[in-house]
């Protein structure tokens, strides 16, 4: 006579089996995972703000998040849409960025938090160095925190703080820059 093996056990451990592989997907990324992600969102920055490259708007744009709401606070101000956000940037572009002359945005510390597989936080300085349309040096500048998410595969920012540097830090900079 054949003995079958009692179901219980094997249920049991297709169930463990099955409970442990979901717990690994929420465990806390590893370490590579973290240095991939934070090197992941890092360049996407760095690409994005090269300002030799053409389509300086739309390249910003496609940081922010494309669906919800999305959160900017600058200059004493804050937006909560993607539509206000596109308009501070046009306004921004048009009136300041596209009049500089040899910009060249300049990070400097940027600290990557790898929160989850899906969140990042950010927190960098930076300057951008450039003539005014009269050929005087001018440096603007800053700090800049941003919190991203993964959506559809690609980091995108859901919020944002930018704190300006002001004149008192920025005009004593300018002056070690070369005149032409």
């Amino acid at each position: 006579m054949r003995r079958f093996r009692p179901l219980f056990p094997i249920l049991a451990s297709i169930a463990i089996g099955a409970c442990s592989t979901a717990a690994s997907s929420d465990a806390p990324p590893s370490d590579a995972e973290r240095a991939a992600i934070a090197d992941t969102v890092k360049r996407t920055i760095i690409s994005t703000y090269d300002l030799s490259k053409p389509d300086v708007v739309e390249r910003f744009m496609r940081l922010y998040a494309d669906t919800g709401r999305v959160v900017s606070a600058s200059g004493g101000f804050v937006i909560t849409s993607r539509d206000s956000l596109r308009r501070q940037i046009e306004t921004f572009w048009s009136a300041v960025g596209q009049n500089m002359q040899e910009p060249k945005w300049t990070w400097g510390d940027m600290l990557v938090d790898v929160l989850s597989r899906d969140a990042v936080a950010v927190t960098a300085s930076y300057t951008v160095p450039h003539r005014t349309p009269d050929g005087q040096p001018h440096i603007i500048g800053g700090a800049w925190t941003s919190v991203w998410t993964r959506r559809n595969g690609r980091w995108v920012i859901v919020q944002e703080h930018l704190s300006d540097l002001p004149r008192t830090v920025t005009a004593p900079m300018e002056v070690g820059m070369h005149h032409p």
